[in-house]
């Protein structure tokens, strides 16, 4: 346990699948899983175990911003052993060749914020994912006839941006945005384990087109598919 997971340690898997909504980590165990239960219902923070295709598997919220995401993925590396997690989330695209409902592979997170130097020492806004995690997801998304797009993302700590984020994105040559990765990231650099990045483009800032909370919560399944077939292969 920690001061954020009641979960024993036994009953976290080793992959973890981490979307930001809790309410979404129960949809998608409730979807994918069988004989999954409960093990994490501190702070409403659900997380939810079980098994795809005979992998154990947790799916587990994250909540939003790099600072929830931050204490969940190092607890879960840390304290309960596990080996990779694999965020799932929506992100809003900056690059016109990505339409609403495409799926991103994040190759790199780039952010504004000092997390990377307190959590992990490193003097960079730029944090890869893991490679051979990023490689596998590519590979299994091709034998399940799925598209991914390589992505540059944004991992912003401010969701309602003063400053003209088209030009902030043109300027750092970023794909979309959102607002985790980086922390993830860059913990797993830090625990020496594995992260990687699945994102479902919600919203455009190119076309202004948008999804409702409705739509993101049942409709990014391609993406979860992706992330549990992976799961399979770790």
């Amino acid at each position: 346990m920690t001061p954020h997971i009641e979960a024993k340690k036994d009953e976290i898997a080793k992959v973890v699948i981490m979307p930001g909504d809790p309410l979404r980590a129960e949809v998608i165990a409730k979807k994918f899983l069988t004989d999954y239960k409960l093990v994490n219902k501190v702070r409403n923070m659900f997380m939810f175990t079980g098994f795809y295709k005979g992998t154990k598997v947790t799916i587990a919220g994250s909540g939003m911003g790099c600072a929830s995401i931050g204490i969940y993925s190092y607890e879960l590396y840390k304290f309960y052993d596990v080996d990779h997690i694999i965020r799932v989330g929506s992100a809003g695209a900056y690059n016109e060749k990505l339409k609403v409902y495409d799926i991103v592979n994040t190759k790199e997170a780039f952010g504004e914020s000092p997390y990377p130097k307190l959590a992990a020492g490193l003097d960079t806004n730029l944090v890869p994912s893991t490679t051979k995690l990023y490689d596998l997801i590519n590979k299994t998304a091709a034998e399940n006839n799925l598209s991914v797009h390589e992505g540059k993302v944004h991992s912003s700590d401010v969701f309602y941006r003063k400053t003209d984020s088209m030009a902030f994105a043109k300027e750092n040559n970023l794909d979309c945005v959102e607002m985790e990765s980086l922390a993830l990231f860059a913990n797993a650099v830090e625990t020496k384990k594995s992260a990687a990045c699945l994102l479902t483009i919600s919203d455009s800032f190119v076309t202004k087109e948008v999804t409702t909370a409705e739509e993101r919560q049942n409709n990014f399944m391609d993406m979860i598919k992706i992330a549990l077939e992976t799961a399979t292969k770790l």
